[in-house]
């Protein structure tokens, strides 16, 4: 049976866990070689065993995302082995605490601007070439309500979000009439580490899963999805 995503090439960011590694695995089982991309190679080789045991393929990348040129170094390697790019996630991110905006330590602030908006930057600079050599490329970026809701001690990734979602409409804006399609993921509230960081304690049972919401991002992946400049939001 032909899989939607057969013999496409995708790149997670923040692979390793959480949403991330749900969109992997999804993205795998329809059929495309996921190019799995963190710091931590224990937990990417993890992902890596859980798709090729469920027949997928995949390829680990671990990289720093904060170290900007390596970023050019991944681009490169994805031309020079495959000459393009179907599918990127931009999921990586980090969250810095929670804290009053006048207390955020400017070591923090930095950290946070590096992974969620300068990486994503440096990731659709280096990425776009690709992307536009596949028939249908699709980007698709996590944010957060965050980004939109005003509430206290978030200010700083909600600072990072709200870029995020400047960033990327307007790159949606300069692709359009191709056939790259760039799109924005917001999956509420789930059940990842991030989560469990900020909010230490809290009941878990009912929040969404790393599976469920690797769901939208699965469908905004498929080359017959013509949405485009949407931000997709959990029910």
């Amino acid at each position: 049976m032909s899989r939607p995503l057969e013999n496409r090439i995708a790149l997670v960011t923040g692979a390793s866990r959480g949403i991330g590694a749900a969109t992997a695995r999804a993205l795998a089982a329809e059929g495309a070689h996921v190019i799995l991309a963190a710091r931590t190679v224990g937990a990417l080789e993890e992902v890596d065993d859980a798709i090729q045991a469920a027949g997928g393929s995949a390829s680990i990348v671990p990289v720093d995302l904060r170290k900007h040129d390596l970023i050019d170094s991944l681009a490169a390697t994805i031309y020079e082995r495959w000459g393009k790019l179907d599918i990127f996630v931009g999921n990586a991110a980090m969250l810095g605490g929670l804290t009053p905006i006048a207390h955020a330590d400017p070591k923090v602030w930095q950290q946070v601007m590096d992974v969620n908006v300068t990486a994503n930057y440096r990731l659709i600079r280096a990425l776009d070439p690709l992307l536009r050599r596949s028939d249908a490329g699709r980007a698709i970026f996590i944010t957060s309500d965050s980004a939109q809701d005003n509430l206290a001690y978030w200010g700083v990734y909600a600072a990072s979000k709200a870029a995020l979602d400047a960033m990327v409409r307007a790159y949606a804006d300069e692709v359009e009439g191709t056939a790259l399609k760039v799109n924005l993921v917001d999956p509420g509230v789930v059940q990842t580490a991030m989560r469990a960081s900020a909010f230490p304690g809290e009941n878990a049972d009912g929040l969404t899963t790393p599976d469920q919401a690797a769901l939208p991002i699965l469908a905004l992946a498929r080359p017959d999805c013509g949405m485009h400049r949407s931000i997709t939001r959990a029910a």
